[in-house]
């Protein structure tokens, strides 16, 4: 039966009515693959450095990244002190509804929900971009972008259905390749003698605002880049590692496993991060010759390097991974979707069905296939109303940036409010220390609200001038109301499942 902690949570461990995930499926590097692949290295790299550079901060990038990783650690400070308290698969719904109160709570579980969902449809937007490209030079054949984001879809769905370690050696495989297709890549331009533009200035902390000026170089007009673009790509390049908690059911040692795979992740990724996003700007003569190729042609910003520094087959090797990246990627924000859907539905604030596990491998197998219609679903909408047969407009602009945009968005108002409601619960129930549980949330609050601030007041830089671009904000300001007046009514119609929104965890 259920039990109470001493904080208020309901501890399910014992109660055999509930429905409960793999425990102690994974360990360490198995929760580092299933949260580090959500980063996705490659995707991240290729699709987010030359716009970080081209229309934002030049050679100056790379501060970004540095910024972001002294920025994302302190924020660890304070989540991680409440993953070593808190084991939930809720993730920050469980914890913004235990410091912040049940009704902020289910603003804070449905748009999570959204954030992942929208997500995974986001990746497979790349993934499709990337396959009919690979197609189109490759073997002269055109597939429509619908039918490979579909693909991938149905692909992503069938593998998550299965045992969670399936999932874990799958992506496990993918960051491994990446990685060192990456890394490859890297020290190929470290190296190299000569057609490279190699500066430590770019590390400068102090010109991570300095943007690029307009300017013509040759037959190209480079328009005036913005410092927010270039701090904001930055900072969605992390997006996947905050998934962690969600695994704390299935993890061996969640106390000690979930901190340990947060830091890991945001100071790997930093400084993996920072050195790729160094050799890519760096790997042309001059600064006017890297900004002629993300402006004109982002697509090969990597690419071309790769080509003149490793060879032919490394820019072949690197076009076939950012395929299992986007689509590694993409599984990955299947299965925290998922999971939030199981929260939600084992709690009873969404129909109870969702909260069922399958019978052998102890996945949140109903709630996977209703992730996967709602992924579908994104895709299919965005389509009908922009159309299916321009990959670069429709796949890689539309669905991959607007989509990334909206949940990425609505994520650092999560992260925001995340880092209040640490510091809430532990003023409440005491614990921690000053630093923990005081200077590290409040200073990452203050960071979190800035970047929202960039990106609203950035949007055209960002997404353009698109009706769904414009629309934005509206849609991120919607699911969040709607999830705190879902609180409300559950308060007054269901007051069972008002009480345990957020509150269910396994000690």
């Amino acid at each position: 039966m259920e039990s109470r902690t001493t904080t208020g949570a309901i501890d399910i461990s014992a109660d055999a009515r509930v429905n409960k995930l793999h425990g102690k499926a994974v360990g360490l590097i198995g929760v580092l693959f299933l949260t580090m692949t959500g980063a996705a290295p490659e995707s991240a790299m290729l699709g987010n450095v030359p716009f970080a550079a081209g229309y934002g901060t030049g050679i100056y990038a790379p501060a970004a990244f540095v910024m972001a990783t002294i920025v994302l650690v302190i924020f660890c400070v304070g989540y991680t002190t409440m993953a070593s308290q808190v084991s939930s698969v809720g993730g920050f719904y469980s914890y913004i509804s235990q410091g912040l109160g049940r009704e902020v709570g289910m603003a804070a579980g449905i748009t999570s929900l959204a954030c992942y969902s929208i997500f995974e449809a986001s990746l497979y937007g790349l993934f499709a971009y990337f396959g009919n490209l690979w197609l189109a030079t490759n073997l002269g054949i055109n597939i429509g972008w619908i039918w490979l984001a579909m693909a991938a879809l149905v692909g992503a769905g069938i593998l998550s259905v299965r045992d969670i370690k399936l999932s874990a050696k799958v992506l496990g495989v993918s960051l491994v390749l990446e990685t060192l297709v990456l890394l490859l890549f890297g020290f190929a331009v470290l190296l190299a003698h000569k057609g490279t533009s190699l500066s430590a200035a770019s590390f400068n902390l102090l010109h991570v605002t300095t943007a690029v000026a307009a300017q013509k170089i040759g037959g190209t007009a480079i328009p005036a880049g913005a410092a927010a673009v270039g701090i904001f790509m930055a900072f969605w390049s992390w997006v996947g590692f905050e998934m962690a908690p969600n695994y704390a059911e299935e993890s061996r040692d969640p106390k000690r496993i979930v901190p340990l795979s947060l830091y890991i992740s945001v100071v790997f990724l930093g400084v993996f991060y920072t050195f790729i996003c160094w050799a890519g700007v760096s790997a042309y003569p001059n600064q006017g010759a890297m900004l002629t190729q993300a402006v004109n042609n982002s697509g090969d910003f990597f690419l071309t390097p790769m080509r003149q520094f490793v060879g032919p087959w490394g820019a072949q090797l690197m076009s076939l991974l950012i395929l299992s990246s986007s689509f590694a990627c993409g599984m990955a924000f299947h299965n925290t979707a998922s999971r939030y859907l199981y929260s939600l539905g084992r709690e009873g604030v969404l129909p109870s069905q969702l909260g069922k596990t399958h019978a052998v491998v102890r996945s949140p197998h109903v709630a996977s296939i209703v992730q996967s219609l709602l992924a579908a679903a994104w895709i299919l909408l965005f389509a009908v109303f922009n159309g299916f047969n321009n990959p670069m407009n429709q796949a890689y602009l539309g669905i991959y940036t607007l989509f990334a945009v909206l949940g990425t968005g609505m994520l650092l108002v999560l992260q925001a409010l995340v880092s209040i409601a640490i510091w809430n619960y532990f003023r409440k129930n005491g614990g921690g220390g000053v630093f923990k549980t005081i200077i590290a949330p409040w200073f990452s609050f203050f960071a979190q609200i800035y970047l929202v601030y960039l990106l609203v007041s950035n949007l055209v830089a960002f997404a353009g001038t698109s009706a769904f671009a414009n629309a934005i904000p509206a849609i991120g300001l919607v699911v969040i109301l709607f999830g705190l007046a879902w609180g409300f009514i559950l308060k007054r119609v269901n007051p069972r499942g008002y009480e345990n929104i957020g509150h269910m965890v396994n000690e």
